[in-house]
């Protein structure tokens, strides 16, 4: 899987009805492309001076899959919203660790070595 992170600074003028609209389009977009299979957004709560003021965490099965989420004629719109809102946006995209499958408990070299064969 792929994680696209986008972190948005608004510019001081964008209002907080402005705001409004673009969690709206961005709450529908799920219902609209099929390629995403997780999406998260929210405000920063925090608001430290290194702070952004908007996240937003989706994630996708493969590159392809992003590409054809940004090309989407869903998406496009709301990409032309987000430039005229910010003064900064930045993004990431990873492979994210699948972290359900790491094993806990003790390292393998601390463990016994006959485990399996024990009945």
């Amino acid at each position: 899987m792929i994680n696209h992170v986008v972190l948005m600074k608004f510019k001081p003028e964008t209002t907080e009805a402005s705001i409004r609209e673009l969690e709206q389009i961005l709450d529908q977009l799920p219902n609209k492309i099929p390629d995403i299979k997780m999406y998260e957004f929210g405000r920063d709560i925090l608001r430290t001076p290194r702070s952004y003021d908007f996240a937003l965490v989706s994630l996708f099965a493969s590159s392809a899959a992003i590409e054809r989420y940004q090309q989407h004629p869903e998406h496009l719109p709301v990409v032309e919203k987000i430039k005229a809102m910010c003064e900064n946006v930045v993004t990431v995209d990873f492979h994210g660790s699948d972290a359900g499958s790491i094993e806990t408990g003790l390292k393998t070299w601390e463990r016994d070595p006959f485990e399996k064969l024990k009945l």
